[in-house]
Protein backbone atom coordinates (compact mmCIF):
# COMPACT_ATOMS: atom_id res chain seq x y z
CA UNK A 1 0.00 0.00 0.00
CA UNK A 2 2.89 2.68 0.75
CA UNK A 3 4.75 1.57 -2.24
CA UNK A 4 1.05 2.45 -4.24
CA UNK A 5 0.52 5.52 -2.35
CA UNK A 6 4.67 6.84 -2.96
CA UNK A 7 3.87 5.77 -7.05
CA UNK A 8 0.75 7.72 -6.91
CA UNK A 9 2.26 10.94 -5.64
CA UNK A 10 5.15 10.54 -8.08
CA UNK A 11 2.54 11.27 -11.09
CA UNK A 12 0.57 13.54 -9.26
CA UNK A 13 3.79 15.35 -8.44
CA UNK A 14 4.87 14.84 -11.81
CA UNK A 15 1.54 16.09 -13.93
CA UNK A 16 2.42 19.93 -13.39
CA UNK A 17 5.78 19.47 -14.51
CA UNK A 18 4.65 17.52 -18.03
CA UNK A 19 2.16 20.15 -17.64
CA UNK A 20 5.18 22.66 -18.88
CA UNK A 21 7.07 20.83 -20.88
CA UNK A 22 5.46 22.73 -23.75
CA UNK A 23 7.48 25.90 -22.52
CA UNK A 24 10.89 24.38 -23.27
CA UNK A 25 10.35 24.04 -26.83
CA UNK A 26 7.88 27.09 -27.24
CA UNK A 27 9.11 30.36 -25.85
CA UNK A 28 7.16 32.36 -28.62
CA UNK A 29 3.55 31.65 -28.83
CA UNK A 30 2.17 33.05 -31.90
CA UNK A 31 -1.62 33.50 -32.72
CA UNK A 32 -3.15 34.80 -36.50
CA UNK A 33 -5.89 37.89 -37.03
CA UNK A 34 -7.78 38.12 -40.27
CA UNK A 35 -8.00 40.56 -42.34
CA UNK A 36 -11.63 41.87 -41.31
CA UNK A 37 -9.78 45.44 -40.50
CA UNK A 38 -7.31 47.46 -41.44
CA UNK A 39 -3.85 46.33 -40.10
CA UNK A 40 -3.17 49.22 -37.69
CA UNK A 41 -6.73 48.85 -36.19
CA UNK A 42 -6.60 45.12 -36.28
CA UNK A 43 -3.14 45.15 -34.34
CA UNK A 44 -3.59 47.94 -31.61
CA UNK A 45 -7.33 46.16 -31.26
CA UNK A 46 -5.51 42.93 -29.92
CA UNK A 47 -2.47 44.05 -28.88
CA UNK A 48 -3.92 44.18 -25.03
CA UNK A 49 -4.59 40.73 -25.44
CA UNK A 50 -1.43 39.82 -26.64
CA UNK A 51 -0.24 41.52 -23.83
CA UNK A 52 -2.15 39.50 -21.22
CA UNK A 53 -1.70 36.11 -23.10
CA UNK A 54 2.06 36.87 -22.08
CA UNK A 55 1.25 37.71 -18.48
CA UNK A 56 -1.30 34.38 -18.35
CA UNK A 57 0.89 32.13 -20.14
CA UNK A 58 4.72 33.39 -19.22
CA UNK A 59 5.97 33.23 -22.60
CA UNK A 60 6.13 35.79 -25.44
CA UNK A 61 3.42 36.23 -27.81
CA UNK A 62 3.04 37.58 -31.16
CA UNK A 63 0.14 38.90 -33.20
CA UNK A 64 0.36 37.54 -36.72
CA UNK A 65 -1.59 39.50 -39.75
CA UNK A 66 -1.46 39.39 -43.40
CA UNK A 67 -2.74 40.84 -46.59
CA UNK A 68 -5.47 38.21 -46.93
CA UNK A 69 -7.36 35.48 -45.22
CA UNK A 70 -5.43 32.67 -46.81
CA UNK A 71 -1.84 34.25 -45.61
CA UNK A 72 -3.18 33.30 -42.37
CA UNK A 73 -4.60 29.93 -43.52
CA UNK A 74 -1.40 29.40 -44.93
CA UNK A 75 0.84 30.25 -41.53
CA UNK A 76 -1.44 28.00 -39.72
CA UNK A 77 -0.34 24.38 -42.59
CA UNK A 78 3.42 25.75 -42.79
CA UNK A 79 3.70 25.69 -38.76
CA UNK A 80 4.24 29.29 -38.72
CA UNK A 81 1.61 30.43 -35.86
CA UNK A 82 0.48 27.89 -33.44
CA UNK A 83 -3.10 29.87 -32.84
CA UNK A 84 -5.84 31.69 -34.98
CA UNK A 85 -8.70 33.59 -34.67
CA UNK A 86 -10.62 31.98 -37.89
CA UNK A 87 -14.10 32.90 -39.59
CA UNK A 88 -16.24 29.63 -40.51
CA UNK A 89 -14.97 29.23 -44.33
CA UNK A 90 -11.23 30.60 -43.26
CA UNK A 91 -11.14 27.48 -40.80
CA UNK A 92 -12.83 25.07 -43.56
CA UNK A 93 -10.16 26.13 -45.59
CA UNK A 94 -7.37 25.79 -42.77
CA UNK A 95 -8.80 22.14 -42.09
CA UNK A 96 -8.44 21.47 -46.21
CA UNK A 97 -5.06 22.85 -46.44
CA UNK A 98 -3.76 20.52 -43.37
CA UNK A 99 -5.23 17.57 -44.31
CA UNK A 100 -7.42 17.78 -40.51
CA UNK A 101 -4.79 19.31 -38.55
CA UNK A 102 -6.20 22.05 -36.70
CA UNK A 103 -8.49 21.99 -33.96
CA UNK A 104 -11.42 24.45 -33.59
CA UNK A 105 -11.56 25.31 -29.70
CA UNK A 106 -13.90 28.35 -28.43
CA UNK A 107 -16.41 30.87 -30.53
CA UNK A 108 -18.30 34.01 -29.47
CA UNK A 109 -21.01 34.18 -27.76
CA UNK A 110 -23.38 37.52 -27.92
CA UNK A 111 -25.30 38.75 -24.86
CA UNK A 112 -28.33 37.24 -26.52
CA UNK A 113 -26.84 34.06 -26.04
CA UNK A 114 -26.49 33.30 -30.06
CA UNK A 115 -23.18 32.31 -31.01
CA UNK A 116 -23.86 32.87 -34.96
CA UNK A 117 -23.75 36.06 -37.04
CA UNK A 118 -25.02 37.61 -40.14
CA UNK A 119 -23.78 38.36 -44.02
CA UNK A 120 -25.19 41.70 -44.92
CA UNK A 121 -25.39 43.48 -48.66
CA UNK A 122 -24.27 46.52 -47.84
CA UNK A 123 -25.38 50.17 -49.95
CA UNK A 124 -25.51 53.69 -49.28
CA UNK A 125 -28.78 54.69 -47.74
CA UNK A 126 -29.40 57.66 -49.95
CA UNK A 127 -28.55 55.42 -53.81
CA UNK A 128 -32.30 53.99 -52.99
CA UNK A 129 -31.63 50.49 -53.50
CA UNK A 130 -34.14 48.19 -51.64
CA UNK A 131 -33.95 44.76 -52.70
CA UNK A 132 -31.28 42.87 -54.69
CA UNK A 133 -33.29 42.93 -57.36
CA UNK A 134 -32.51 46.92 -57.13
CA UNK A 135 -28.78 45.99 -58.49
CA UNK A 136 -29.37 44.24 -61.26
CA UNK A 137 -25.89 45.57 -63.93
CA UNK A 138 -24.30 47.16 -60.57
CA UNK A 139 -20.80 46.23 -58.74
CA UNK A 140 -21.28 44.08 -55.92
CA UNK A 141 -17.84 44.40 -53.71
CA UNK A 142 -17.11 40.74 -51.83
CA UNK A 143 -14.87 40.43 -48.98
CA UNK A 144 -11.66 37.76 -49.53
CA UNK A 145 -12.10 34.55 -51.62
CA UNK A 146 -11.91 32.81 -47.62
CA UNK A 147 -14.35 35.31 -45.89
CA UNK A 148 -17.34 33.15 -44.81
CA UNK A 149 -19.79 36.40 -45.02
CA UNK A 150 -17.65 38.68 -47.32
CA UNK A 151 -17.59 35.83 -50.01
CA UNK A 152 -18.99 32.36 -49.58
CA UNK A 153 -22.12 32.84 -47.72
CA UNK A 154 -23.51 35.44 -49.59
CA UNK A 155 -22.74 33.71 -52.78
CA UNK A 156 -23.81 30.63 -52.09
CA UNK A 157 -27.39 31.83 -50.86
CA UNK A 158 -27.78 34.59 -53.88
CA UNK A 159 -26.82 31.17 -56.24
CA UNK A 160 -29.87 29.05 -54.42
CA UNK A 161 -31.79 32.32 -54.43
CA UNK A 162 -31.97 32.13 -58.33
CA UNK A 163 -29.04 34.90 -58.94
CA UNK A 164 -26.22 34.28 -60.79
CA UNK A 165 -23.67 36.61 -59.98
CA UNK A 166 -21.41 36.89 -62.83
CA UNK A 167 -24.01 37.55 -64.61
CA UNK A 168 -26.71 39.80 -62.33
CA UNK A 169 -24.10 42.02 -61.40
CA UNK A 170 -21.79 44.13 -63.75
CA UNK A 171 -18.70 42.74 -61.63
CA UNK A 172 -17.67 41.29 -58.66
CA UNK A 173 -14.59 42.11 -57.50
CA UNK A 174 -12.52 41.56 -53.90
CA UNK A 175 -11.89 44.91 -52.13
CA UNK A 176 -9.72 42.63 -49.70
CA UNK A 177 -11.27 42.92 -46.70
CA UNK A 178 -15.34 44.10 -44.97
CA UNK A 179 -14.02 47.51 -44.18
CA UNK A 180 -12.37 48.38 -47.46
CA UNK A 181 -15.32 47.07 -49.46
CA UNK A 182 -17.84 49.39 -46.96
CA UNK A 183 -15.65 52.24 -47.34
CA UNK A 184 -15.75 51.37 -50.95
CA UNK A 185 -19.31 52.31 -51.10
CA UNK A 186 -19.25 54.90 -49.00
CA UNK A 187 -16.93 56.83 -51.56
CA UNK A 188 -19.01 55.63 -54.80
CA UNK A 189 -16.40 52.83 -55.51
CA UNK A 190 -18.52 49.61 -55.34
CA UNK A 191 -23.01 50.21 -55.70
CA UNK A 192 -22.63 47.32 -52.93
CA UNK A 193 -20.62 45.02 -50.11
CA UNK A 194 -21.27 41.98 -48.79
CA UNK A 195 -19.97 42.22 -44.99
CA UNK A 196 -21.20 41.17 -42.01
CA UNK A 197 -23.11 41.98 -38.39
CA UNK A 198 -23.65 40.13 -35.49
CA UNK A 199 -27.05 41.82 -34.75
CA UNK A 200 -29.01 45.38 -35.00
CA UNK A 201 -25.91 47.15 -32.67
CA UNK A 202 -22.92 45.20 -33.38
CA UNK A 203 -20.87 44.43 -36.97
CA UNK A 204 -18.84 46.03 -39.55
CA UNK A 205 -20.80 49.05 -40.24
CA UNK A 206 -21.55 49.88 -37.18
CA UNK A 207 -17.60 49.46 -35.42
CA UNK A 208 -16.88 51.75 -38.85
CA UNK A 209 -19.31 54.72 -37.44
CA UNK A 210 -17.78 54.04 -33.93
CA UNK A 211 -14.38 54.66 -35.28
CA UNK A 212 -15.43 57.77 -37.23
CA UNK A 213 -14.59 55.71 -40.28
CA UNK A 214 -17.91 56.24 -42.12
CA UNK A 215 -20.88 58.66 -40.72
CA UNK A 216 -23.79 57.27 -38.96
CA UNK A 217 -26.52 56.22 -40.81
CA UNK A 218 -24.56 56.03 -44.13
CA UNK A 219 -24.97 52.58 -44.64
CA UNK A 220 -27.96 50.48 -44.68
CA UNK A 221 -28.28 46.68 -45.78
CA UNK A 222 -30.67 45.30 -48.14
CA UNK A 223 -30.00 41.54 -47.77
CA UNK A 224 -29.66 39.24 -45.32
CA UNK A 225 -28.20 36.19 -45.07
CA UNK A 226 -29.60 33.04 -42.64
CA UNK A 227 -27.75 32.58 -39.46
CA UNK A 228 -24.21 31.63 -39.70
CA UNK A 229 -21.91 29.55 -37.33
CA UNK A 230 -19.48 32.00 -35.85
CA UNK A 231 -15.44 31.16 -36.39
CA UNK A 232 -13.62 28.90 -34.08
CA UNK A 233 -10.41 30.23 -32.42
CA UNK A 234 -8.39 27.40 -33.49
CA UNK A 235 -5.18 25.48 -32.81
CA UNK A 236 -2.75 23.51 -34.81
CA UNK A 237 -3.63 19.80 -33.93
CA UNK A 238 0.46 18.89 -33.56
CA UNK A 239 1.32 21.19 -30.96
CA UNK A 240 1.83 19.52 -27.36
CA UNK A 241 -1.94 19.06 -25.72
CA UNK A 242 -0.51 21.23 -22.38
CA UNK A 243 -0.36 24.33 -24.49
CA UNK A 244 -3.44 23.98 -26.18
CA UNK A 245 -5.16 23.54 -22.72
CA UNK A 246 -3.64 26.62 -21.51
CA UNK A 247 -4.32 28.66 -24.26
CA UNK A 248 -7.95 27.45 -24.38
CA UNK A 249 -8.23 28.31 -20.57
CA UNK A 250 -6.86 31.83 -20.91
CA UNK A 251 -8.94 32.93 -24.37
CA UNK A 252 -12.21 31.55 -22.03
CA UNK A 253 -11.45 33.28 -18.63
CA UNK A 254 -10.97 36.59 -20.68
CA UNK A 255 -14.18 37.82 -20.43
CA UNK A 256 -13.95 37.69 -16.77
CA UNK A 257 -9.98 37.93 -16.34
CA UNK A 258 -9.64 40.62 -18.22
CA UNK A 259 -12.61 42.66 -19.10
CA UNK A 260 -11.34 45.48 -20.62
CA UNK A 261 -8.92 43.31 -22.84
CA UNK A 262 -12.22 41.61 -23.59
CA UNK A 263 -14.09 44.52 -24.58
CA UNK A 264 -11.31 46.17 -26.63
CA UNK A 265 -10.86 42.80 -28.71
CA UNK A 266 -14.56 42.52 -29.33
CA UNK A 267 -15.62 45.66 -30.52
CA UNK A 268 -15.06 48.56 -27.76
CA UNK A 269 -18.10 49.93 -26.29
CA UNK A 270 -20.59 48.64 -29.17
CA UNK A 271 -19.74 45.40 -28.38
CA UNK A 272 -22.59 42.88 -27.48
CA UNK A 273 -19.98 39.75 -27.12
CA UNK A 274 -20.30 38.08 -23.57
CA UNK A 275 -17.93 35.37 -23.59
CA UNK A 276 -16.98 31.88 -25.34
CA UNK A 277 -18.28 28.49 -25.73
CA UNK A 278 -16.29 25.53 -26.78
CA UNK A 279 -16.87 24.19 -29.83
CA UNK A 280 -15.80 20.80 -32.22
CA UNK A 281 -15.09 19.97 -35.52
CA UNK A 282 -19.07 18.82 -36.53
CA UNK A 283 -20.40 22.31 -35.83
CA UNK A 284 -18.50 23.65 -39.03
CA UNK A 285 -18.52 20.55 -41.53
CA UNK A 286 -21.63 22.30 -43.48
CA UNK A 287 -18.97 24.85 -44.28
CA UNK A 288 -16.49 22.50 -45.63
CA UNK A 289 -19.74 21.07 -47.59
CA UNK A 290 -20.48 24.72 -49.34
CA UNK A 291 -16.74 24.94 -50.17
CA UNK A 292 -17.05 21.92 -51.64
CA UNK A 293 -19.99 23.07 -53.89
CA UNK A 294 -17.49 25.83 -55.15
CA UNK A 295 -15.02 23.25 -56.06
CA UNK A 296 -17.67 21.45 -57.97
CA UNK A 297 -19.00 24.70 -59.72
CA UNK A 298 -15.61 25.79 -60.87
CA UNK A 299 -14.49 22.60 -62.44
CA UNK A 300 -17.28 22.58 -64.23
Amino acid sequence: MRLLATSALIVLCAVPAMAQDWKTDYKVVRFGVLSGENEKDRVARYTPFEQYLEKTLGVDVEIFTAGNYDGVVQALAANQIEFAFLGSSAYAAAYTATDGGVVPLLTSQQDDGSTGYFSIIAVRCDAGYKSVDDLKGKVLAFADPDSTSGYNVPYYNLVQQGYKPEEFFSATPFSGSHEAGVQGVVNGQFDAAATYINNEKNGIPQRMETKGMIKEGEVCWIWTSPEITSGPFTARANIPQGLMDEMKAAVMATPTAAPEVYKEMTGGEDSTAMGYVEVDHARYQWIIDMRDWFKAQRKS
